[in-house]
């Protein structure tokens, strides 16, 4: 997400074919990623890794992920909301997505 965000940053200054202007946009546009932007990042992938540890599949964790934005881990009451939202586990097929 990082590098991503980067990349946006990267395409904003002027084309060069020269390599020490490349790796110095490269480098400058890394630099100016905010701290705050990383930090939202790796929350999110947290609250990713952790859906994927109570065995959601992609859909399940992004709905997941969506849902629990303040927290860092899924609460221990998330399968009964995910349920009452009818998102299936288990299964890749999902009514809400």
């Amino acid at each position: 997400m990082v590098w991503g965000h980067a990349k946006c940053i990267y395409r904003l200054n002027p084309e060069s074919s020269w390599e020490d202007a490349l790796e110095r946009n490269t480098l400058n546009a890394l630099d100016e990623v905010p701290l705050a932007s990383m930090r939202r990042f790796v929350l999110h992938a947290h609250r990713f890794a952790d859906a994927y540890r109570h065995g959601l599949d992609g859909a399940q964790a992004a709905w997941a992920a969506r849902k629990y934005k303040g927290h860092r881990m899924l609460p221990p009451d998330f399968l009964k909301e995910m349920e009452a939202a009818g998102i299936k586990r288990g299964g890749n097929a999902h009514a809400g997505l």
